[in-house]
């Protein structure tokens, strides 16, 4: 028996070892993504810590993430949408009447001293800017704010069909709060997360909204001017060229289709421009 007692302690000390591993282990990150409402609050947690580290502080987290949940509505929203089969000319039937065009003249008449100043400094002709401003929300009398933002982008951050894309899109969020652009309250839209009156996802308002009224914010929801200085900016940083026409083919309608990539809605934005002129 004594001979033993060596092995024997050996025997403990491994299991003791092994012990401590098993109780003192910290437990394995949250999964990355999920396709049910079971892990969202686990994953949520771990977007906290990941967010941190990238700067954004506990009080911003804590304003911005207390209280958001699992959008099933979101879900139901994603997965519902139908692919794009309409014709140019269908889409921009059902798109640009005769209503729209007037208003987008008054809109023309009524801001000409700001959209000329918008194009001195960008670049970006009037026309196209109150052509997207109208076909995005009909000069913000369509823009929804049926859904929270930060709750719709934290479910498609979470949800595995875009969880990458939309994570992105989430940490823009968390900087557009802590920087005093929106709080999380005011952030509210369509169900992807499209914010203001031209539907700016958080990553491009994030990137590319200015405070062109120079109130100390960047808003994308009732001040025109960022409104239509914000839009100016985002093309001209993806290519457009001052004083270049727009039509298919060149560079400038590349940098339309960057705001929209599905051809017959450019082409909209191109014609009406040309029409409005």
């Amino acid at each position: 028996m004594r001979a033993n007692l060596p092995l024997l302690a050996k025997t403990f000390a491994t299991f003791a070892v092994l012990f401590v591993l098993v109780v003192h282990t910290p437990a394995v990150n949250a999964a990355e993504c999920g396709k049910s409402a079971g892990g969202f609050s686990n994953w949520l947690e771990g977007f906290k810590d990941e967010a941190r580290k990238k700067g954004i502080s506990k009080k911003t987290l804590s304003r911005a993430l207390n209280g958001v949940s699992y959008d099933k509505r979101v879900i139901r929203r994603d997965r519902s949408q139908k692919s794009f089969k309409l014709s140019f000319k269908q889409f921009y039937k059902r798109r640009v009447g005769s209503y729209l065009i007037k208003k987008a003249r008054s809109k023309l008449k009524k801001h000409r001293k700001l959209l000329a100043g918008i194009e001195k400094n960008y670049g970006v002709p009037a026309e196209i800017l109150v052509s997207i401003w109208g076909l995005e929300t009909n000069f913000g009398k369509d823009g929804s704010g049926k859904y929270s933002i930060i709750q719709a982008i934290a479910t498609l951050s979470y949800d595995c069909r875009r969880s990458k894309f939309f994570k992105g899109h989430l940490h823009a969020a968390m900087r557009i709060v802590q920087k005093g652009d929106m709080s999380p309250k005011q952030m509210r839209g369509g169900w992807a997360g499209e914010i203001g009156q031209v539907q700016f996802l958080p990553g491009s308002y994030d990137k590319y909204a200015v405070d062109y009224d120079g109130n100390g914010r960047r808003d994308l929801v009732r001040s025109v001017p960022d409104i239509l200085a914000s839009t100016a900016n985002y093309l001209k940083r993806h290519g457009w060229k001052r004083g270049a026409t727009w039509g298919p083919g060149t560079g400038n309608y590349r940098a339309i289709k960057e705001w929209n990539r599905a051809d017959v809605y450019a082409r909209t934005i191109a014609v009406m421009a040309q029409k409005l002129l």
